[in-house]
């Protein structure tokens, strides 16, 4: 059974950095064909798909983030990383870990429990 646990702060200052951690359980980070991706909803928005990681550790970023947004992960814990500089309130969005498969159109089939992070001073 695959789990996604996300950790971090649900408050962050404007200016700051939003930093969270996704711990995949189930499955491995670097098994081929499954990436994964971090998406927000900003409060009455749709989704939002902010970039990936995949399995080789390479990373695409959504081009309107991209300047902002960097992934990274750890193997040896089988963890993601998100992190999103410069924020304003209008980064203030649920954010979410999910596994994508590579398809056409990419298929998100494991999503962690969504993060409320509100940026506000």
């Amino acid at each position: 059974q695959v789990q996604l646990q996300q950790s971090g702060p649900g408050l962050v200052k404007p200016s700051q950095t939003i930093s969270l951690t996704c711990t995949v359980s189930g499955d491995s980070i670097t098994r081929e064909y499954y990436a994964w991706a971090w998406i927000r909803q900003p409060p009455g928005k749709g989704l939002e798909w902010m970039g990936v990681i995949n399995p080789d550790g390479a990373t695409y970023y959504s081009p309107s983030l991209k300047s902002r947004t960097s992934i990274s992960r750890d193997t040896s814990k089988n963890q993601i990383s998100l992190h999103l500089s410069s924020v304003t309130p209008e980064d203030t969005a649920v954010y979410y870990c999910v596994r994508e498969f590579a398809n056409d159109p990419p298929e998100y089939d494991y999503w962690g429990q969504g993060t409320q992070v509100t940026v506000s001073s």
